[in-house]
């Protein structure tokens, strides 16, 4: 195998990253300036709500919600988090997340729209989110900080990448599986493209739609401590300086506050998804 030559892979990667960065270098500033500033702002109003106020509306909202078991340990799981003194780190995590799963819903559910709606688009989109899912999760740190830096930017980017898929995924299976018989029905009484789409398929994708989101979140959890890598404060910057020091009883705890948080998004966004 020996006489085959050596792609150039990397050097290729190399010349494509230049020129993106000479052509749209910037645009990423731009684009790194609006992303800092609403998730800094975002940071900044959780932190103004008082600790007791927040448990209280959480635990509202999972009673709502979910169930009052919920609520309960909603309400143990949050003052825990505050009693160990990881409330600000808590809020920049949850800043971050919300973040990027809003931009992960922006982005994904009308892209899953046109991958159900267009056969073309889904044959496009269906391998790239095939890439997307099975490159390691390390790799998508490396253009993020190409193109943005070091912080919470490019942790939000690597995060919007590695949590889309399953909101794209499942937003064109929840429309596919819509009854034709219903779809035959809309058309009979003259529905438009927006009345069907609006009124019809996406009411009834909700549950399949919201699973891809409930995915959406656990996954953009997943990446706080790998984001802490490259900056990135919160939870995941706690367990990383705790690596870095051998302090295993404070990554612990930081680790404990990552699993309360995901327990009550799940359980919350869970319940979006049920039929009432």
């Amino acid at each position: 195998m020996d006489y085959i030559p050596r792609l150039p892979i990397n050097k290729w990667t190399d010349a494509a990253i230049d020129y993106l960065q000479q052509r749209w270098g910037n645009s990423f500033d731009t684009l790194s300036e609006n992303l800092e500033t609403m998730i800094v702002h975002l940071q900044d109003y959780l932190l103004f709500i008082p600790p007791a106020l927040f448990i209280i509306i959480i635990a509202l909202l999972s009673w709502r919600f979910a169930d009052k078991k919920m609520a309960v340990f909603s309400i143990i799981g949050l003052y825990l988090i505050y009693n160990v003194g990881l409330w600000a780190v808590t809020m920049q995590t949850l800043a971050m997340v919300i973040g990027s799963v809003v931009l992960c819903v922006l982005i994904g559910i009308p892209l899953g729209i046109l991958s159900a709606k267009k056969e073309v688009a889904h044959r496009i989109i269906s391998p790239v989110l095939d890439f997307m899912q099975t490159l390691p999760a390390f790799v998508y740190l490396l253009p993020a900080v190409t193109f943005f830096g070091l912080g919470v930017v490019p942790a939000v980017i690597a995060t919007l990448i590695f949590a889309m898929p399953p909101v794209i995924r499942l937003t064109d299976l929840g429309i596919k599986q819509v009854p034709e018989e219903l779809i035959e029905l809309g058309k009979s009484f003259g529905s438009t493209f927006s009345q069907m789409l609006f009124k019809i398929e996406l009411p009834l994708a909700r549950s399949t739609i919201m699973a891809g989101i409930n995915q959406c979140i656990m996954l953009s959890l997943s990446m706080v401590v790998i984001a802490a890598m490259i900056g990135a404060k919160g939870l995941g910057g706690e367990v990383w300086r705790s690596i870095q020091r051998m302090e295993i009883g404070t990554g612990f705890e930081a680790g404990l506050a990552i699993v309360v948080i995901a327990i009550i998004l799940d359980r919350i966004t869970q319940s979006f998804g049920k039929s009432k």
